[in-house]
Formats: C-alpha cells, sequence, structure tokens
C-alpha cells in the first residue's frame, strides 16, 4: 500500500467514525478514534453488506457511506455490550 493510499484510508476511516459518532452517541471520539472506529466498520461493512445485497459502487464517496454503515453497526453493538 503506497503513502497517497494509505492516507486515504485514514482519511476516510476519520470521516466515517465521526459521521458514524454524530450520529449514535451525538460527539466524536478524538481524530485517532473516529479513525480506528471507521476503518473497523469499513471491515464490519465490507463482511454484512454484500450478503444483504447492498453495493454503493466506487469512489471516496461510496466508501465513507460504506465505512459509516459498518462504523454505525459497530458502535450500536458496543451500546448493547456496555447496557449488558
Amino acid at each position: 500500500m503506497g503513502l497517497e493510499s494509505l492516507l486515504i484510508a485514514l482519511l476516510i476511516g476519520a470521516v466515517a467514525g465521526w459521521l458514524a459518532g454524530q450520529i449514535v452517541s451525538g460527539f466524536g471520539y478524538g481524530i485517532l478514534g473516529n479513525i480506528v472506529i471507521g476503518i473497523v466498520g469499513a471491515f464490519i461493512a465490507s463482511a454484512i453488506l454484500p450478503r444483504v445485497g447492498l453495493g454503493f459502487g466506487g469512489g471516496i464517496l461510496a466508501a465513507i457511506v460504506h465505512a459509516t454503515i459498518g462504523a454505525v453497526i459497530l458502535l450500536f453493538v458496543i451500546k448493547l455490550v456496555k447496557r449488558a
């Protein structure tokens, strides 16, 4: 992975993590937390969304939407586990 690809992945992770934090909790988790949440969310979404038949095409905007959906799922599951 080249430097440019790494920077784009970090940017997408940061934006997706921040958006998911806004949707689920109403606040972000700091730049590092947002990046981690966004990247893990992208992995979750890549495992779940194709199985239910959802695809968003290519491009950076589609990657942000994809990662945000996965990050929202991740934060929702974390909230459920914390309550139990």
